[in-house]
């Protein structure tokens, strides 16, 4: 498994170029943080109290990657990156997933989510979970789906299918704010500096 995770990495980060030195390699916090998420998975199926708990919260202090014990994760899964990622304690996560920072695989929220209830996402094989998305509650998104960076995810995704959030629109023009009605036939200015 753990020389799955470093094939995984060479594979899918296009910094890490043929003929780089291994070590290299295991400088990448996510890298590290699958394997802690494994040995905790491990023993959080086993029913050892406390412990994997432990090891998720070491691994986070050390990545900067929040990964819950229950999670089920699969093979072949690449965080680039890494900082701000967190996948909760139902997430599943299929084979050949690639993951960037800031990713959230979350509950909707205490307010909402039961206990002992599936919470979190279900992310099929092959699926690219951009920058900054969130995907939010017990959804499912089909095989080889791409969730573009800054996506918020709340519904089911079905296979196949790209998923983006939308462009950001300028709300205020030159100190004076956009008519709402302007706002979806607005593109946003060119930048002083290009005039």
């Amino acid at each position: 498994m753990m020389f799955e995770t470093l094939k995984t990495a060479y594979k899918k980060d296009p910094a890490l170029k043929k003929g780089i030195n291994v070590l290299e390699v295991l400088l990448y916090q996510g890298v590290h943080a699958i394997w802690m998420h494994r040995i905790a998975h491990f023993l959080y199926k086993l029913g050892v109290p406390i412990l994997p708990r432990l090891i998720s919260q070491l691994s986070r202090f050390i990545t900067g990657i929040e990964i819950h014990p229950g999670a089920k994760i699969g093979k072949r899964f690449f965080i680039d990156h890494g900082s701000g990622v967190v996948i909760g304690e139902t997430a599943e996560i299929g084979d050949d997933v690639m993951m960037y920072h800031g990713v959230t695989l979350g509950g909707h929220g205490w307010w909402s989510d039961k206990k002992g209830a599936k919470r979190h996402p279900t992310i099929g094989n092959n699926v690219v979970l951009g920058v900054g998305c969130k995907v939010l509650g017990p959804v499912k998104v089909g095989d080889n789906s791409r969730i573009g960076a800054g996506a918020i995810v709340i519904h089911d995704v079905p296979p196949n299918t790209t998923v983006v959030a939308e462009l950001g629109k300028a709300v205020v023009v030159r100190g004076k704010k956009v008519p709402k009605v302007e706002l979806k036939k607005l593109s946003l200015p060119e930048p002083e500096w290009y005039l």
